[in-house]
């Protein structure tokens, strides 16, 4: 801590700790020697204490530093101010390594998060991901069990943003949902013959208004049956059922190629899946945004 003083620029802590421990040692030597600093910086230090207070601190002889009466009645404040640096500096260290908890989405992928937890090490943050579902993230912010969430929100209100088509087995360019309506059928033979109709799942993270809606309006739109449509509950089974059959699994491009799913582009509707970086109150989350930003990118599937 550095107080302005009208002779000189005064750090008050090293001066302190300078002048309690020639005072507990009775020697400038010794006493610099226990802070492991040179005879000359600790009497420098203890120099400016005296000249900032106006009164000497110690008298010196030959062999001994001993306290004047001034002296001995600022002594006890003098540790008290070091003590107290001493807490300060040992709260700080504990600080820094203290992880700092991130809620993620469950698209992320391994090898994604540890390359952000590495990146975010290089700017000394110790951070710790938990993956949990969109509503999950929101009550650990909300609970304060983690720092900051990254949210689903809709495109407008996002900071990161993924663009989400079908993935399947697919030959088109793009899909359009009217495409997916099944045949009309006029007899029972004919009903009990034909395949079942295609359905598009959407997984858990992706059961948000602003994603579930617009594709149920379309289905109802274009004549698609109600279950062609489906909330898968997790993305195994989404997957899963996406290999066994024709079905269709709503996601992004990264997510595709990382299942081996060939991906295609929506042809009459634009979904987007968008994040942003929310933070519990007085968590200060400029860092991501400045350092981590490609990071969390990369993490959420965005594409360069």
């Amino acid at each position: 801590m550095l107080v302005r003083h009208t002779m000189m620029q005064v750090d008050l802590v090293g001066a302190c700790r300078a002048f309690v421990s020639v005072s507990e040692r009775g020697s400038f030597t010794v006493g610099a020697a226990a802070l492991r600093m040179s005879q000359s910086v600790a009497s420098r230090r203890v120099a400016a204490l005296e000249e900032r207070y106006g009164e000497r601190l110690f008298e010196r002889t030959a062999r001994r530093a001993v306290l004047t009466p001034f002296g001995r009645e600022l002594l006890p404040a003098a540790r008290q101010l070091v003590r107290t640096a001493d807490v300060l500096d040992h709260e700080a260290e504990v600080a820094k390594r203290r992880p700092w908890r991130l809620a993620v989405p469950g698209v992320c992928s391994t090898a994604s998060l540890a390359q952000l937890i590495a990146e975010a090490r290089l700017h000394d943050v110790v951070l710790e991901v938990q993956v949990a579902s969109a509503s999950e993230r929101t009550d650990l912010l909300h609970s304060q069990q983690v720092r900051a969430a990254l949210l689903a929100t809709p495109p407008d209100e996002s900071q990161w943003s993924v663009p989400l088509g079908l993935a399947g087995d697919l030959e088109v360019t793009r899909v359009f949902i009217a495409t997916l309506r099944p045949p009309r059928t006029t007899t029972a033979r004919s009903r009990t013959s034909s395949p079942p109709a295609r359905r598009i799942w959407i997984q858990p993270e992706d059961d948000v208004p602003h994603i579930r809606d617009p594709l149920t309006r379309l289905r109802d739109a274009a004549g698609l049956r109600p279950t062609q449509v489906a909330i898968a509950p997790d993305l195994t089974t989404a997957v899963a059922e996406t290999l066994c059959s024709r079905d269709l699994l709503l996601c992004s491009p990264d997510q595709a190629a990382g299942l081996g799913l060939t991906w295609r582009p929506i042809g009459d509707l634009t979904l987007t899946r968008g994040f942003a970086l929310t933070a519990a109150p007085a968590v200060d989350v400029d860092f991501f945004h400045t350092q981590l930003s490609d990071a969390v990118a990369r993490c959420l599937g965005v594409q360069p």
